[in-house]
């Protein structure tokens, strides 16, 4: 005699809701989180020349030259610096000359990204730190904690200016 043989069933598992957890979960972590938009060099770029502007004439005593050579290498006025070394000339330079300083920067196209961001991290924690001095001073609050009227007063009273340019070859 024969015998039957029954498959055994194994049972599975019931999956028609996940999808719909899974997309309420990533809706949910989308409203709840921020996302940080802080990121990346603040700079303005030079307004459009106009036909009738005249070039300003800038004190050579008034200009810091900051260059980054191919072998990341940091330089200020001609003599080797650290980022360290870097924020305290340029604070130095923006407290004795505050309307009339110029940062040149000048970068070899083989320096490296990390050398790079850590000379302009240098020079916007000078600025920051001078800017935050100044608020505590005058205003009694951190900068972050100014107001849009006393961020802008304190701006102009420490006005980034910075020029940069590239050595090694044409783009």
């Amino acid at each position: 005699m024969f015998r039957k043989r029954y498959r055994q069933q194994i049972p599975e598992l019931n999956t028609t809701s996940t999808a719909d957890i899974s997309f309420m979960l990533l809706i949910f972590f989308l409203v709840t989180s921020s996302m940080d938009t802080e990121k990346g060099l603040l700079r303005q770029m030079a307004p459009p020349p106009q036909e009738q502007q005249q070039p300003t004439e800038v004190n050579k005593d008034h200009v810091l030259q900051v260059a980054l050579d191919a072998s990341n290498q940091l330089t200020c006025n001609g003599k080797p610096v650290d980022v360290r070394q870097l924020a305290d000339e340029i604070k130095t330079m923006v407290m004795v000359n505050r309307e009339g300083h110029v940062i040149t920067i000048h970068t070899d196209r083989q320096t490296s990204y990390e050398a790079y961001f850590k000379m302009q991290n240098a020079i916007v924690g000078a600025y920051s730190s001078l800017r935050e001095a100044y608020a505590q001073k005058h205003f009694g609050k951190h900068y972050k904690a100014c107001n849009a009227e006393e961020r802008t007063a304190i701006n102009d009273y420490y006005p980034q200016r910075i020029s940069e340019n590239l050595k090694g070859g044409e783009p």
